[in-house]
């Protein structure tokens, strides 16, 4: 770092005695951004779904998120063409459907009917809500970048929706390889930040 000094060679290994390298390949192991959503999306008369958790707030108000969408995935071409979606956030009790849906594709499978998911109409963008979700947020794509393969889409948040009767909902978090996290306790903290 600029300004610092070199820590010493004993300093170094002191620190070193208590952590141990890590391969930057799965460092996204460790700055998970959120919990797993489902996407939906429709496009030429299909409604489709896909697990993802590359995603991240970018402002307050009006709320923008940031997500990437693989080329790859089914989902891209769509999300491209109508330039509209809705993240839905599940719960554990879901945890198994979601992953079901990240583990195949909507090419070969309506994982509506495949995975039992109740498809609700939306009243901002054609996309459905999902029923059985937590929330459901109506998004439209403000801009994308579709320059690199990382296809990071910039979307508005349009209309927003929460069940209610899950005042504590557990979301859960992919930590790579198969491994989920599920959030828990909720703490209060004085802070400044909205």
């Amino acid at each position: 770092m600029i300004g610092l000094p070199e820590p010493s060679s004993r300093r170094r290994r002191q620190s070193l005695k208590f952590k141990r390298a890590f391969p930057l390949s799965e460092v996204y192991r460790l700055l998970e951004p959120g919990p797993v959503v489902l996407l939906s999306t429709t496009g030429q008369g299909k409604a489709n779904v896909m697990a993802m958790s590359w995603h991240t707030m970018m402002d307050f108000e009006p709320p923008i998120v940031g997500c990437v969408v693989s080329d790859r995935d089914f989902t891209f071409n769509t999300l491209k063409s109508t330039k509209e979606c809705v993240i839905n956030i599940p719960t554990v009790e879901l945890a198994k459907k979601v992953v079901a849906c990240g583990n195949t594709s909507g090419r070969n499978v309506d994982k509506f009917k495949a995975f039992r998911l109740t498809a609700e109409a939306a009243s901002r963008v054609g996309a459905p809500l999902i029923k059985e979700c937590y929330a459901s947020l109506e998004c439209k794509v403000i801009d994308a970048n579709m320059a690199t393969q990382r296809n990071f889409f910039i979307l508005q948040v349009v209309k927003a929706w929460v069940d209610r009767s899950k005042p504590n909902p557990r979301t859960i978090h992919h930590r790579g390889r198969g491994l989920f996290m599920v959030a828990g306790k909720t703490i209060r903290l004085r802070s400044k930040m909205k």
